[in-house]
């Protein structure tokens, strides 16, 4: 932790504040959290207890120390907390804040302009990294909805096959039960056949033209045979 806070300790921080919130931040740093930058108090009048922010690349943490410095209350954000970064630079200091989507403003005056324009600079990137991982997160997202859900066409094309399997399994059965070879063999007029019409009932005659009916309302003969086939049949009734 010494080693990580160095680098701050020539922007006018105090080496002994630091020190105190490294040694008490060590226990509460998650796993894979690193202190990104480290800003203290700096007021008029000697402060022996300031306030202090740290940023680290998964939250703002305030440190305020209690109880002559015995103690310190801990405050954080983490990163997707936070709405917007801001730092006012005033004559004495620098007075960071922060608001968060819940619409709270946190602020912390009198830090050093050289530790706010730092502190205001990490807390922007922290941000432009949690915003691209959440576009990448969509655009990922987007990319395997389009690889599963089939487009209109594919849809349209599988309901069509749904269809043609179904139908080609459907029981010959539900069809109408007609004998095409046998009506058919019939409707054909051969000489061999006309002197069979004369030896056929009169029942019988009506039904033969009622099969050859049958035969042109599922179009299986056209008009005119049938047409031809009537007459036929008429004349030996």
């Amino acid at each position: 932790m010494i080693d990580q806070i160095k680098k701050f300790l020539n922007e006018d921080q105090d080496p002994k504040a630091i020190e105190k919130i490294a040694a008490k931040l060590s226990d509460l740093l998650m796993k894979n959290e690193e202190v990104g930058y480290i800003a203290v108090q700096k007021k008029p009048a000697i402060t022996v207890l300031p306030d202090s922010i740290v940023l680290t690349n998964k939250r703002i943490i305030i440190c305020q120390p209690k109880n002559l410095g015995l103690s310190m209350n801990f405050i954080d954000y983490t990163w997707d907390e936070i709405e917007g970064t801001f730092v006012k630079e005033n004559i004495l200091g620098s007075e960071f804040s922060f608001t968060t989507r819940t619409n709270m403003e946190v602020s912390i005056d009198y830090i050093p302009k050289i530790q706010a324009r730092k502190i205001f600079t990490y807390a922007k990137e922290q941000l432009d990294i949690l915003k691209t991982g959440a576009v990448s997160a969509i655009t990922v997202e987007e990319a395997q909805s389009a690889a599963v859900v089939p487009d209109a066409e594919i849809i349209e094309e599988m309901e069509t096959e749904e269809v043609t399997s179904f139908a080609e399994i459907m029981p010959v059965a539900v069809l109408p039960a007609y004998n095409y070879e046998n009506e058919q063999a019939q409707a054909v007029p051969e000489s061999s056949k006309e002197a069979g019409l004369a030896s056929l009932s009169q029942d019988e005659l009506f039904e033969k033209l009622h099969n050859y009916k049958k035969l042109l309302d599922n179009g299986l003969i056209l008009q005119g045979e049938y047409d031809a086939f009537k007459k036929e049949i008429l004349s030996h009734m």
